[in-house]
């Protein structure tokens, strides 16, 4: 589980037969697990200058190959007994947005994310969103995008900072809309949910 709060900007170093190597201050041990831009990963080799990490097919097949090169947001995984900030994270992304406005304001910065429809039931007002692993807060939706709201401290430690119109980015929807909107759908079904059916829809995410 993670926090959404980045820890380090690190650097993509190689990428080649679904070996991440990540060039980072950070010291990992094997087996731990990173979010890479929003992606949990877990680390298979450990170098004085950074770490290994592998890539399931599952994960290539849903993020953008432009969101492992270049610079990357990090955080390592909580651990028990440490601060809870940010909001819950699990590091599965849902989709690849798009950014389609960039808007400054006085003291902020106005972005609009567009995902395909479909995720939008997951997306709420005022609710928690994780884009490139930033924990953020959503302050509009529509009908196939979503608003955020971004403070100067945000865009100068992140990098947000970077993006343009048509940027994409990783996108892991709200956690709780997720789940309520799966156990909706079953009983709208009328289908009793068992422990192992909850289970099973638990490891889903």
């Amino acid at each position: 589980m993670f926090t959404g709060l980045i820890r380090e900007i690190a650097t993509v170093k190689n990428y080649s037969n679904n070996i991440l190597t990540i060039q980072s201050k950070h010291k990992a041990k094997l087996g731990d697990s990173i979010a890479i831009n929003g992606v949990c990963l877990t680390v298979i080799e450990v170098h004085s200058d950074g770490f290994d990490l592998e890539l399931a097919d599952e994960t290539r097949s849903i993020i953008d190959e432009s969101k492992i090169s270049g610079e990357v947001h990090i955080e390592p995984a909580m651990q028990l007994g440490d601060r809870f900030e940010g909001h819950i994270v699990q590091g599965h992304v849902d989709c690849v947005g798009e950014v389609i406005s960039i808007t400054p304001l006085e003291n902020a910065t106005d972005f609009i994310i567009k995902v395909d429809p479909k995720y939008i039931a997951h997306i709420i007002p005022k609710g928690s969103i994780t884009i490139d692993g930033i924990s953020l807060t959503v302050n509009d939706v529509y009908d196939d995008a979503f608003r955020l709201t971004i403070i100067p401290h945000t865009l100068r430690e992140t990098l947000m900072r970077n993006y343009k119109i048509g940027t994409k980015i990783n996108v892991e929807t709200d956690l709780f809309a997720r789940y309520i909107d799966h156990i909706l759908q079953h009983r709208s079904q009328k289908k009793s949910m068992s422990w192992d059916d909850v289970d099973k829809m638990q490891m889903g995410y």
